[in-house]
């Protein structure tokens, strides 16, 4: 049986999404989950996060195999062979990383080829673009994972593309502004056309291929990271945008024909509301930890330390919502929090 791949993605930057897809890989672990985290963003920024300078010069070597997703899809790249086995880094606990690379770019133009490809049944072409199904899926069962938790850039690419028919579930990081709004009716239009590809594209595979991913990702809903509460932004600003989400998410990703009247509140795809961490966050990536591990000895005195135990029960919180919504079964992420 395979793991369920989670993906994190808006089309808008700069809205939590690394920090929230490490914070729950941490919080999965602490339930007594294995997680696969997956950085598929040639950023690497959640790879950075996990791991430190002198960890990835040796995986990112100049010369010689590099132990990233990037050395998993080279094989295909260089035109030698298939994608390679995972190697995946331990990070502590029952977090297990495939770890990212910045020359995952390299693969952008042989998924756009591959994908043109697959519509016209040519069999390389279903290698090519299964790729990161075929990594992530061979990954699980090292690790064995409960569910893999795959973050991505934002865009709209070919590694995404190929990234979405390898995930199984969504899940939307939104920060409450305009071009949040405008990443979720970018999203919609491209999820749903490249679902209908797909699929016809998998009515004209050839025989002898391996196993295919079925392509059908379906989104579990959003996660809302606040702005800091300032003097110099109106309540109502804040206000205006937050309202939009429930109907724009409802319109652009679900497809829906009528607006959702409920606020955000009363929003069955509102998975849960982040609050902004102040000084908590820079504490955390200073200790290499997430927010709910900061103890006295990294500085989390007083307020800090009261702050990252309500971290870790708001992590805590979504973490279950997102384990029922995707149908994890396990014991610890289906008991009240």
């Amino acid at each position: 049986m395979s793991a369920p791949i989670i993906a994190f993605f808006n089309n808008k930057g700069g809205v939590g999404k690394t920090s929230l897809v490490y914070h729950l890989a941490w919080m999965f672990s602490d339930l007594g989950a294995r997680v696969l985290a997956a950085d598929l963003d040639p950023q690497a920024n959640l790879t950075a996060a996990f791991l430190d300078e002198d960890r990835l010069a040796q995986l990112w070597p100049e010369d010689g195999v590099r132990q990233t997703i990037f050395g998993c899809v080279d094989p295909l790249v260089q035109g030698t062979g298939d994608v390679a086995e995972p190697r995946l880094e331990s990070i502590g606990g029952e977090v297990g990383l495939v770890v990212g690379d910045l020359r995952l770019a390299t693969f952008e133009d042989e998924l756009a080829k591959g994908w043109s490809e697959c519509l016209g049944g040519q069999p390389r072409a279903y290698r090519v673009v299964s790729a990161f199904w075929r990594i992530l899926q061979d990954g699980a069962r090292q690790h064995n994972a409960d569910l893999v938790l795959m973050d991505l850039g934002p865009n709209l690419g070919a590694i995404n593309r190929a990234a979405f028919i390898a995930a199984d579930y969504l899940v939307v990081p939104l920060a409450p502004d305009l071009f949040s709004l405008q990443g979720l009716r970018n999203l919609g239009p491209s999820t749903r056309k490249w679902t209908a590809d797909w699929s016809l594209s998998l009515a004209r595979k050839p025989g002898g291929l391996p196993d295919l991913p079925a392509g059908k990702i379906r989104p579990l809903g959003y996660v809302v990271q606040q702005h800091s509460v300032r003097l110099d932004r109106p309540v109502k600003a804040y206000d205006k945008w937050i309202s939009r989400i429930p109907t724009e998410y409802r319109t652009s990703v679900l497809g829906g024909s009528l607006p959702f009247e409920e606020s955000i509140s009363s929003d069955p795809s509102c998975l849960g509301m982040l609050k902004h961490y102040h000084s908590l966050m820079p504490m955390a990536q200073g200790a290499r930890k997430p927010m709910f591990h900061l103890r006295v000895a990294d500085g989390a005195i007083g307020s800090h330390f009261q702050a990252a135990q309500d971290a870790g029960k708001t992590f805590k919180k979504l973490a279950l919502r997102i384990a029922k919504e995707a149908g994890v079964r396990i014991p610890q992420l289906t008991t009240s929090p």
